[in-house]
């Protein structure tokens, strides 16, 4: 059996304790309306994004399910713990997984309890602040026809009451959002196995050794002395990442701008009829990503969050660009990986236009 590098039983237990600080009260009925509600939206939403789109999922119907914080942690943690098996089984197949296990059993037990910890941790925040996840990476067990979107129903709660917000019609605003991402990756053939193999990709290339990381931290130290921020791009994954994960990250980061980016102009695009607030709801949440300060503000540039909320702008700027621009061209990004944007591309749109079209343009 090979080598478990987390103890996901104290990540667990994290987790959860920092999801309740805060935690809003919602009583039975407004649970089960939340539950219907989605219920009811979610199909509605599906096929306002078909309408926006031309995508339309091959996998049937998506099942809505409304979870609290506690729920949405667990299962990201089966997520991430079935990503993660996989790998150290491959690990323990080319000769590396025995080295971990050399450590003594309590330092090992150690170890394990603090990677548990800080999992726990960034994952209990993180079940504060999500509204909605289409979850790529979860594997269903159900027999229920369709894969899942969850809901994390105290935090959609919480909005609501704290700005005023129409249920129903927020309610809706997020379903578009969340079914636009599950449309990129059912509706799109070949785009689910491309993200997988990329994130594959990156945690499967061999970790860098001691004297890497020891200079990847000294050129941290630098950088902030010289009053740079060495983690606002991509986080202190990225910056500890070897040359080969780093440019594997870039790529990722890329696709996500562009999915998360056109998330955003769908949202707002097949919500303008239906939803007479969806500028005010889109507002708010921008408001609310950029809010953090101090010890949030940290903590999201650690995990990557601050690269996470840029690329919800730079996408959306490179998706209105080129509808603008170059219309016809959009939709080759769902015709073959070579059409996806690079990094350099989504923060330059031109240069998108003039590789995949042929032809030069500025854009102001």
């Amino acid at each position: 059996m090979a080598y478990d590098p987390v103890d996901w039983a104290v990540a667990e237990r994290v987790a959860v304790r920092v999801a309740g600080r805060s935690l809003p009260f919602v009583d039975s009925r407004a649970s089960q309306r939340l539950v219907d509600d989605f219920a009811e939206l979610t199909p509605v939403a599906e096929e306002l994004v078909g309408d926006a789109t031309g995508l339309r999922s091959l996998e049937g119907p998506a099942r809505a399910e409304v979870t609290d914080r506690a729920g949405w942690i667990r299962a990201n943690l089966r997520s991430f713990r079935r990503l993660l098996t996989p790998l150290l089984e491959r690990a323990e197949t080319n000769g590396s997984g025995p080295l971990a296990r050399k450590m003594p059993e309590p330092l090992a037990r150690a170890t394990r309890a603090v990677a548990g910890t800080e999992l726990g941790a960034v994952l209990g925040w993180m079940s504060t602040r999500v509204l909605g996840q289409y979850d790529l990476l979860l594997t269903e067990d159900s027999d229920t026809p369709g894969d899942v979107v969850y809901y994390v129903g105290p935090n959609v709660v919480s909005l609501e009451r704290r700005h005023g917000f129409a249920a129903r019609d927020f309610r809706l605003w997020i379903a578009i959002h969340e079914l636009t991402h599950r449309a990129q990756f059912t509706g799109v053939p070949w785009m689910r196995q491309h993200f997988l193999d990329l994130v594959d990709r990156g945690v499967s290339i061999g970790a860098p050794d001691p004297k890497a990381i020891a200079a990847a931290l000294a050129r941290m130290a630098r950088e902030i002395g010289a009053g740079k921020n060495p983690i606002a791009e991509s986080g202190l994954v990225g910056v500890l990442a070897t040359p080969e994960q780093a440019e594997v990250l870039r790529t990722i980061q890329a696709l996500m701008s562009l999915l998360e980016g056109h998330g955003d102009v769908v949202m707002n695009r097949a919500a303008s009829d239906r939803i007479p607030e969806a500028q005010r709801f889109a507002e708010t949440l921008q408001a609310r990503r950029d809010s953090a300060r101090g010890v949030t503000k940290l903590l999201q540039q650690l995990i990557g969050m601050d690269a996470k909320m840029r690329q919800y702008r730079e996408g959306e700027q490179f998706v209105e660009s080129v509808e603008a621009h170059a219309p016809e061209l959009f939709p080759l990004v769902w015709e073959h990986p070579k059409y996806l944007p690079s990094l350099d591309e989504v923060r330059d749109p031109a240069s998108w236009i003039a590789r995949v079209g042929g032809r030069s343009l500025e854009i102001a």
